[in-house]
């Protein structure tokens, strides 16, 4: 399916830094819930990820990452999940997180 630029703009992807990750054994598959700090404009928001193949939670906190803002918040189990944190499968069908080369400032949209 071919998409048109102004759809692409449609999708509002921010850089964040993880603040805070935890467990979250409520979820049906493994996952940590994060904290991601978008900057001034947006401030912090909440993800549910399943990354727990590649990432320990020590290693999670103060790493970019990419996130889709503008999607309404998910319930999931007890979490609501506000951002849709980007990312990848390896080989096996991980999932590796996508952000950027370089520290970049916060609420930075790609493009």
């Amino acid at each position: 399916m071919t998409i048109t630029f102004d759809d692409f703009l449609k999708v509002d992807i921010r850089v964040g830094r993880i603040t805070r990750a935890e467990p979250f054994p409520e979820a049906r598959k493994p996952a940590f819930k994060l904290w991601i700090d978008f900057g001034p404009e947006i401030g912090e928001k909440k993800s549910s990820a399943q990354i727990t193949k590649h990432y320990r939670l020590e290693d999670l906190v103060g790493r970019q990452v990419l996130a889709v803002v503008n999607f309404p918040p998910r319930q999931i189990g007890p979490v609501k999940s506000e951002v849709l944190t980007l990312g990848v499968p390896d080989a096996e069908g991980e999932v590796v997180l996508i952000g950027p080369g370089h520290d970049v400032p916060l609420g930075g949209r790609l493009y």
